[in-house]
C-alpha cells in the first residue's frame, strides 16, 4: 500500500485563491499585515521575506519594520502600541526569535488580541481551550484545514501529538480535541513512545527530531501529518517521520517539504483577511 499524499502546497494555493475573493468582498478595506523583525537571523529574514511575498501575490498590505539586535524591549514595546493604534494594521506580527534581553512573554501580551494573527496571545489561547471565537496558531490551524480537504474526520479517531510546545503541540491536540478526537500528548520525557503512537488512527509528528518515526511507530492505515523541519546529512530539508518507510504503512501522509509548511503560512494570510473583515463589520 502507498499513502495518498497531502500536499500542502495545493491546499495552500486553493485556500489563497479563495482568500483573493474574499478580500474583493471587503469594499474597499485592504487587510494590512505589520511583521517586527528584530536582528540579523538569516532564518528569520527568510521566512519574512516569504511571508511579504505571499501578502504582495494577494494584494494584502504589507508593513515591515526592522529593528537593530541592540533594540531595546521598550523600544519594541512602543512600536507594538502604535502598530495596535494603526487602522491599515489589522494583523502584527513579531518574528521569533527575539534576542536574549527581550522577554518574550511580554512582547507578545503587548499585541492586541484582536490583531495577534499568531494566535499567542493568551486570550486568544485561552478562546481556544474554551471554543470561543479567536485567532487560532498559524500551524496547527493549518493542519486542521489539511484534515478538512481531505474529508479526514477527527471525531471518534484517536490523535496523538508527539511534541508539546506552546505554538504546535499543545494548540494541536486542543483543535483535534475541539473536533471530538481523542488525543493523546507525547513528548520526549514519554516512556515507550512506540506504546502511544501505534495507537494513532491520526499521528502528528511535531517534536523537531529527524526520522523520529518510523514505521514501527505507525500502525497500518494511519494519517501521517509531518511537522518537522530538520535538515539530513546532505543539509536537505527533512521532517520528523521516516517519509520513506512510513508512506508504505499510512494510508495519507504530508512530504516534508511542501506538506505543512505551505499552509503556515497561508492561515497567517487568513487570520489577517479574517481580522480585516471583524474590524469591517
Amino acid at each position: 500500500m502507498s499513502a495518498e499524499i497531502i500536499d500542502g502546497k495545493k491546499i495552500a494555493q486553493s485556500m489563497r485563491e479563495q482568500l483573493k475573493n474574499r478580500i474583493a468582498q471587503l469594499n474597499g478595506v485592504k487587510p494590512g499585515l505589520a511583521v517586527v523583525l528584530i536582528g540579523d537571523n538569516q532564518a528569520s529574514k527568510t521566512y519574512v521575506s516569504m511571508k511579504q511575498k505571499a501578502c504582495e501575490a494577494l494584494d494584502i498590505y504589507s508593513k515591515l519594520v526592522k529593528l537593530p539586535a541592540s533594540a531595546t524591549e521598550s523600544e519594541l514595546l512602543d512600536i507594538i502600541q502604535e502598530l495596535n493604534n494603526d487602522s491599515s494594521i489589522h494583523g502584527i506580527l513579531v518574528q521569533l526569535p527575539l534576542p536574549d534581553h527581550i522577554n518574550e512573554t511580554s512582547v507578545i501580551e503587548a499585541i492586541h488580541p484582536s490583531k495577534d494573527v499568531d494566535g499567542f496571545h493568551p486570550i486568544n489561547i485561552g478562546r481556544l481551550q474554551t471554543g470561543g471565537e479567536a485567532f487560532y496558531p498559524c500551524t496547527p490551524n493549518g493542519i486542521m484545514k489539511m484534515l478538512e480537504h481531505h474529508e479526514i474526520d477527527p471525531a471518534g479517531k484517536h490523535a496523538v501529538v508527539v511534541g508539546r510546545s506552546n505554538i504546535v503541540g499543545k494548540p494541536m491536540g486542543q483543535l483535534l480535541l475541539g473536533k471530538s478526537a481523542t488525543v493523546t500528548y507525547c513528548h520526549s520525557k514519554t516512556a515507550d513512545l512506540k506504546a502511544h503512537t501505534r495507537q494513532a488512527d491520526i499521528l502528528i509528528a511535531a517534536a523537531g527530531i529527524r526520522n523520529l518515526i518510523t514505521a514501527d511507530h505507525i500502525k497500518e492505515g494511519a494519517v501521517v501529518i509531518d511537522v518537522g523541519m530538520n535538515r539530513d546529512d546532505e543539509g536537505k530539508l527533512c521532517g520528523d517521520v521516516d517519509y520513506s518507510q512510513c508512506s508504505q504503512k499510512a494510508s495519507a501522509i504530508t512530504p516534508v517539504p511542501g506538506g505543512v509548511g505551505p499552509m503556515t503560512i497561508t492561515m497567517l494570510l487568513f487570520n489577517t483577511v479574517e481580522s480585516a473583515e471583524r474590524f469591517s463589520r
